[in-house]
């Protein structure tokens, strides 16, 4: 795999933003074109705290002629960089932001507890897909502002990007890298998984938004993988979900699938992110 460049290649801006408790204890994530309303519980003051130490950074991106985009990192608070310290690249869903999975229920309070770091990249913008949907920006033509014409190639470089940046800022363990996503991201998650399978010790998808076909699955039939998604799904079929499932079972791949009945596009994964966590701690390269 190529390296993504590192911090003495890009110019790194860095900054804490620190959270209102009181804006963190019921949020509403309204439907777009793939949501519908789903409201969180209440969050913990763990949760809460976690969520405060989420830092806000931005870097120029050389292939963007030095475009500043932002991403967004969770160190624990036993972090040491003397220990090797497991990773999570979450990636957010469509017309989101970095924001979107470090709030993603207790997301931040699991990575606390079992050590984790997280970083949330961008993807250069909140529509790129990752380059789930290829290199081009065919996608968004119909947009008044559709973006670059290679929106979807910086979308995938954005990401690998931030993870070489982590590689270089903390002590990583190569091991233990970890990739997930929810809606676009989770097709992201597919699409990455697949493309760098050496690069990951796990994936999981959850409602994931693919466009691809599963027999891509047999180059990354080696990699553990946790999939979440809701049956009653309105953005997301949960018939093309089942196919890339079925597609494991035949690659007779190490995979667990949670289908959830009545679970939305939002809440199937929100409601087990916990279990998500529980599935990559136990895999390692």
């Amino acid at each position: 795999m190529t390296r993504s460049p590192t911090m003495s290649a890009v110019t790194l801006h860095r900054w804490c933003r620190v959270l209102p408790a009181t804006a963190l204890l019921l949020i509403v994530l309204q439907g777009n074109v793939l949501g519908q309303e789903w409201v969180l519980p209440e969050r913990s003051q763990a949760n809460l705290d976690a969520l405060a130490r989420v830092e806000l950074r931005t870097y120029e991106m050389p292939q963007a002629e030095g475009a500043l985009v932002e991403y967004r990192v969770y160190v624990p608070t036993g972090y040491d960089g003397a220990r090797a310290t497991p990773l999570v690249i979450a990636l957010h869903g469509l017309g989101s932001g970095t924001m979107y999975m470090m709030e993603y229920n207790n997301l931040v309070e699991l990575a606390e507890e079992y050590g984790y770091i997280v970083a949330t990249p961008m993807g250069f913008n909140e529509r790129g897909w990752y380059g789930g949907r290829g290199a081009g920006n065919e996608f968004n033509r119909r947009r008044e502002d559709p973006g670059p014409d290679n929106l979807g190639e910086l979308s995938e470089r954005d990401v690998m990007n931030v993870l070489g940046m982590m590689r270089e800022e903390y002590n990583v363990d190569e091991r233990r890298i970890y990739l997930i996503g929810q809606s676009m991201g989770g097709g992201g998650t597919w699409h990455l998984g697949i493309k760098y399978p050496d690069v990951c010790a796990a994936l999981a998808p959850m409602a994931p938004a693919i466009y691809s076909s599963p027999d891509e699955l047999s180059a990354a039939r080696h990699l553990p993988v946790m999939v979440v998604m809701g049956d009653a799904d309105e953005a997301v079929d949960v018939e093309v979900t089942r196919q890339w499932v079925a597609k494991m079972e035949e690659l007779g791949m190490d995979y667990e699938y949670i289908e959830v009945a009545g679970g939305s596009h939002f809440s199937a994964g929100r409601q087990n992110i916990d279990k998500v966590f529980a599935f990559l701690d136990k895999h390692h390269q």
